[in-house]
C-alpha cells in the first residue's frame, strides 16, 4: 500500500470540485474514527473514506460507472483489496447482485454519508460551524425528509448494522469532524 500522501495527490488528479475534496477528507476522519471503534486498520479505513469518490467527477456522478471505475483504479494504484471492494459497494447501484455484507462495506456507505447531512446542519447554524453542531440536532435533521433531501437516510441508518445507534453514530462523526473542521472549510 502506498502513502496517504501518494493517495492524496491521487485524488487532487481527479477530483478539483473543493467541496467534493471537503467530502472525501470529511469522510476519511469519520472512517478513522470507525476503524478504531471496530479495531480495525486505520490508514486502510480512512483511505477507503479518502478515496470513495475518487471517480465520481471522470463518470459525471453516473450511477452505473460510479464505485466500479474508482475501485479499479484504486485496485490498480495499490490499495488493499477490501478497501477497494468498499469503495465498490458504497454505491449498490452500479453493482447489480451485490450488497453490502462487511462491516468495513456498511462503515463506508454510512459515514461517507453522514458528513453530508452534518455539513448541512452546520450551515443552518449561525456561525456554520461544525463544533456548533449539537448531535441531537443531527439525529432530528435526519426525521426530516425534505432537510437536506438528496442525502440517503437509508445509508445512514446502516450505522445499526454494524452495532451503533443513530446517536452514538452521530456522536462518533462529529468528534471525528470537528478537529478537522477548518480544513473543510466550516
Amino acid at each position: 500500500m502506498k502513502s496517504r500522501e501518494y493517495y492524496l495527490d491521487l485524488l487532487h488528479g481527479h477530483i478539483k470540485n473543493p467541496k467534493m475534496i471537503a467530502h472525501s477528507l470529511a469522510s476519511e476522519a469519520v472512517m478513522r474514527a470507525l476503524a478504531r471503534r471496530f479495531e480495525a486498520d486505520e490508514d486502510v479505513w480512512g483511505l477507503a473514506g479518502l478515496l470513495h469518490d475518487i471517480d465520481v467527477e471522470d463518470t459525471q456522478a453516473d450511477p452505473l460507472r460510479h464505485g466500479p471505475e474508482g475501485a479499479a483504479l484504486l485496485k490498480a494504484e495499490g490499495l488493499p483489496p477490501e478497501a477497494a471492494d468498499a469503495v465498490l459497494l458504497h454505491n449498490e447501484k452500479a453493482t447489480p447482485g451485490r450488497k453490502r455484507s462487511t462491516v468495513f462495506q456498511h462503515s463506508l456507505a454510512a459515514g461517507e454519508t453522514i458528513t453530508g447531512l452534518i455539513f448541512a446542519v452546520a450551515l443552518v447554524y449561525p456561525d456554520k460551524k461544525i463544533s456548533s453542531v449539537k448531535p441531537k440536532s443531527v439525529t432530528k435533521r435526519m426525521k426530516e425528509k425534505l432537510f437536506a433531501a438528496s442525502v440517503h437516510r437509508e445509508n445512514i441508518m446502516e450505522c445499526e448494522v454494524i452495532g451503533l445507534s443513530l446517536d452514538e453514530f452521530a456522536v462518533l462523526a462529529l468528534n471525528a469532524l470537528i478537529p478537522i473542521q477548518h480544513e473543510l472549510g466550516f
